[in-house]
């Protein structure tokens, strides 16, 4: 008995081990105080498989699992392992690899329907809860969809009805995931050249759901036996989501919500209150979300708030639904996916509100130990446990829904039963950037293009841009490569995009911030820093906010002087702690797309190098953009930029330009040939 009383302990995580946060190390430790596992110490308990990690376990029919593991003696280049049916590692690898892309399209192309689904509901003035917020973002992508903003009348071109362009702009949004022919329309938004490619390589989507259906019948027991032909396919699922269900996403949610704009705001569990009704939304689709932010802010709700005892309601976001509703209305970050747990051992959140995705079965096991109420919210996403409530949402009465909610959270306020322990630290931010805020603040106002960030590119001020995103993985320090590789990169003058979990951990780490330069970054980076006044690492939003990365990518090569694709440009992509299966789909989509991506702490495909090959080099000749995979994060950073040096070499800009000061005859021919 003593010696599996000792083996427990021993199973228990190491807070300063499990993360580099101060506050979750806090509450690990509280956790683990009051008896109750996190997933930090199921990590240190459960070790995981070491062939599955490899990809080289396949269980797609019931002869199986087949497990190949590849040990010493075997030789990569003549390969003889087989399942039972003779399945090669090389086809299993490819097989598990491609389920992966399969189910993360499937995510956030759902996400994207579910948007798709509202919007129409607004087109048809179904619902008067959601309205269309940004008419101008409507007009720009209608032109992408085939919708026309002009009509002829009488001989004269005049604007056409708005409520007419919303209502197609729904109808062909909604038609690109079951078309029978054709191709989806956004694809076209891509540079000329990169759309051609994928046109001469037969990967261009049909339509959105058939490109991940196929990919599971391919995979089935007996199909595509050839990995090269299954990457294909692989090819036009993940452009499905990157230039399909996940663009569609966000910008029918910019529509309907408005598009982001820089705005302060805050991160981390301290921004939760002792003396105020405290709800975390956490998830990923805002079409809730959006609801629950206006319901807060209702005199109605702080009246009855202040009724209860409480001072005022305080919201706050974990994950992906954080970042939307952090992009649009400055409501702070309460946390990364690791941390969904430990908001409710802080023993303050009175109401913690669940969609879709990332959301661990064991919040309503930690939640029995406290008082606070889970609510499920969506059809497709419920608990089995008896102590989480669903209250299903609807877009036609939101609002209602929403004020049921927060009213049920108010109502708990006074049954906080454990003494509350909420961790002081919290960091301050600058989000809300996209697309049009980065052409606003680095390709100026008059010239309205990314001309002024491609100068600073080509001069060697900027020396290129990363794109760091991704979830948090409990295999690797929480946070740690996320924030020692974006330190990396601005050091060496690299501008950071970032979506998602790792968009939190740097502002939980205060790098979003435009005082950020002056501390970390090097000389050409912190001078456009400081002249612009932006932060070095540019948060984006959520994880379907990737597409603003391309559309970002798109726009720089259409400015000019960079190449005349995005494989030309000096620019990698980075997961640093991926774990999701939607990490899979949009790293490949980001490789389709040209862009060299590196991945950290596992690769599923270690088990079969030639198919990893395949993937780390030959896809480079077809798309130009190539997966690798780096654990440790100061190398990882360092193969990223040799990879943006790689390109600057070749585009002849390896050498900094030198600074000229410019008189005004200068600067007018400079304006005439942007």
């Amino acid at each position: 008995m003593a010696e599996e009383i000792k083996e427990k302990v021993k199973k228990v995580a190491d807070p300063i081990e499990a993360s580099i946060d101060a506050a979750t190390q806090q509450m690990i430790k509280r956790a683990q105080a009051l008896g109750i596992d996190t997933v930090f110490d199921r990590a240190a308990a459960m070790k995981p498989c070491n062939i599955g990690t490899q990809g080289i376990c396949c269980k797609n029919c019931a002869m199986g699992p087949c497990r190949l593991p590849l040990t010493k003696d075997v030789d990569p280049m003549d390969d003889k392992r087989k399942g039972l049916c003779g399945a090669t590692a090389n086809t299993i690898a490819a097989r598990n690899f491609a389920r992966m892309v399969a189910a993360g399209a499937a995510a956030h192309s759902d996400h994207g329907r579910c948007v798709a689904e509202v919007f129409m509901s607004v087109a048809r003035k179904e619902t008067q809860d959601y309205k269309i917020k940004d008419p101008v973002k409507l007009l720009s992508i209608a032109p992408h969809l085939n919708v026309a903003t002009k009509v002829e009348v009488g001989g004269e071109t005049k604007d056409r009805d708005m409520d007419e362009i919303a209502l197609e702009v729904a109808e062909k949004a909604l038609a690109e995931w079951g078309k029978p022919e054709g191709e989806l329309l956004y694809l076209k938004r891509a540079p000329e050249s990169l759309y051609e490619k994928w046109k001469k390589n037969g990967v261009l989507p049909r339509n959105i759901d058939r490109e991940i259906v196929e990919i599971m019948h391919r995979t089935h027991m007996g199909v595509d036996q050839d990995y090269k032909n299954i990457v294909k396919q692989c090819t036009r699922a993940s452009l499905a989501d990157g230039w399909g269900g996940s663009m569609l996403a966000t910008d029918l949610q910019d529509v309907m919500f408005g598009t982001p704009y820089p705005l302060q705001s805050e991160a981390n569990l301290g921004i939760l209150k002792t003396d105020h009704v405290n709800i975390v939304i956490h998830g990923h689709e805002p079409v809730l979300s959006e609801m629950i932010v206006a319901a807060v802010q209702t005199k109605e709700m702080v009246d009855y708030a202040k009724s209860k005892g409480a001072k005022g309601i305080q919201l706050g976001g974990i994950c992906c639904t954080a970042n939307e509703i952090l992009q649009r209305h400055g409501v702070p970050l309460c946390g990364t996916f690791l941390q969904q747990e430990l908001a409710i051992i802080t023993g303050a959140v009175d109401a913690m509100v669940v969609d879709i995705q990332c959301i661990f079965q064991n919040l309503a096991n930690v939640a029995k130990c406290f008082h606070t109420k889970l609510i499920t919210t969506h059809p497709i996403a419920r608990m089995e446990q008896n102590n989480v409530i669903h209250i299903e949402f609807d877009e036609h009465h939101a609002m209602d829904d929403a004020k049921r909610i927060v009213k049920m959270a108010i109502d708990n306020f006074q049954n906080r039963s454990k003494e509350v322990m909420i961790p002081k630290q919290k960091a301050v931010q600058i989000a809300g950037f996209g697309v049009e805020s980065i052409e606003y603040h680095l390709g100026g106002t008059f010239r309205g293009t990314f001309y002024t960030l491609n100068d600073n590119i080509i001069n060697g001020r900027i020396r290129g841009v990363a794109g760091v995103v991704g979830c948090n993985n409990a295999r690797t320090r929480h946070n740690e490569s996320h924030i020692t590789i974006v330190k990396e990169l601005i050091k060496n003058d690299i501008i950071v995009l970032t979506t998602g979990c790792n968009g939190i951990a740097c502002a939980m780490e205060g790098l979003l911030t435009p005082e950020t330069a002056a501390v970390f970054c090097g000389p050409g980076l912190k001078e456009v820093c400081e002249t612009v006044g932006i932060p070095p690492v540019l948060h984006l939003g959520s994880c379907v906010d990737n597409s603003r990365i391309l559309l970002a990518a798109t726009e720089v090569v259409k400015a000019g002087g960079l190449g005349k694709d995005i494989s030309d440009l000096p620019a990698a992509g980075s997961a640093p702690e991926w774990m999701s299966e939607k990490a899979i789909s949009i790293g490949h989509y980001f490789v389709s797309s040209g862009v060299y991506t590196v991945f950290g702490v596992t690769f599923p495909t270690s088990g079969a190098p030639v198919f990893e090959k395949y993937l780390f080099e030959d896809l480079e000749k077809i798309y130009g953009g190539k997966w690798d995979f780096e654990p440790d994060p100061i190398k990882h950073a360092r193969k990223m930029i040799a990879h943006i040096d790689k390109k600057r070499k070749e585009l002849g800009i390896d050498k900094a330009r030198d600074r000229v000061l410019l008189d005004m005859a200068d600067r007018q021919k400079l304006e005439a040939t942007a």
